[in-house]
């Protein structure tokens, strides 16, 4: 499971990562725990996941300016 910390810009960034689809990886919105959110993906390396979410978010108008962070969930 990957959290991704942000306090903006929430919907977008779940849109963004439940019609992510690139080499067969998938993320889907599980829950929010106030500026948390957390996904699933069918990735086993989580860390290349994080990678993949920061890369996702950043290739966004939004989020070239968006301040979160991403990693693997505790």
């Amino acid at each position: 499971m990957i959290e991704i910390s942000a306090a903006v810009h929430q919907d977008k960034i779940i849109e963004l990562l439940n019609h992510y689809n690139e080499d067969g990886v998938q993320f889907s919105f599980k829950e929010k725990k106030g500026i948390n959110l957390y996904f699933e993906t069918n990735l086993e390396d989580l860390e290349r996941a994080s990678k993949l979410v920061s890369s996702a978010i950043k290739s966004q108008p939004w989020g070239t300016v968006l301040y979160f962070r991403s990693a693997p969930a505790k």
